[in-house]
């Protein structure tokens, strides 16, 4: 299908993003388990779409997880990574920061996401 150019924004030279962000704090956990066989393809379907944009956090139950199994998939299926953007949100208790606490959270994020940088 495809959605029309102007529900996309240049917001960066180098960032393209659909208007709309799909949010995933659905897969929680608060709203019941979710079942990861069929919620991949159905973000395949919404990508298909041009609904590329992605909103979560790490603290949303799997949604990393998700994200990085969609980006796994949409690799198998040959679609460039490029086409997609997902931004999560690091939600830290409260305790003293550090270095080493933010590069191990944002370690944990990468892994999850199956990207090397965020």
């Amino acid at each position: 299908m495809g959605l029309p150019a102007d529900s996309f924004l240049q917001f960066t030279p180098d960032l393209r993003i659909c208007r709309l962000l799909n949010g995933l704090w659905q897969v929680s956990g608060a709203h019941g388990v979710i079942d990861r066989n069929k919620a991949i393809p159905e973000m395949l379907a919404y990508h298909a779409d041009g609904f590329t944009t992605w909103d979560l956090a790490d603290h949303y139950g799997p949604a990393e997880d998700f994200i990085g199994m969609f980006r796994a998939q949409l690799t198998v299926q040959g679609i460039d990574l490029g086409t997609m953007q997902a931004f999560t949100k690091w939600v830290p208790q409260p305790t003293r920061m550090t270095r080493a606490v933010v590069e191990a959270a944002v370690d944990v994020s990468r892994r999850r996401m199956q990207t090397e940088t965020l």
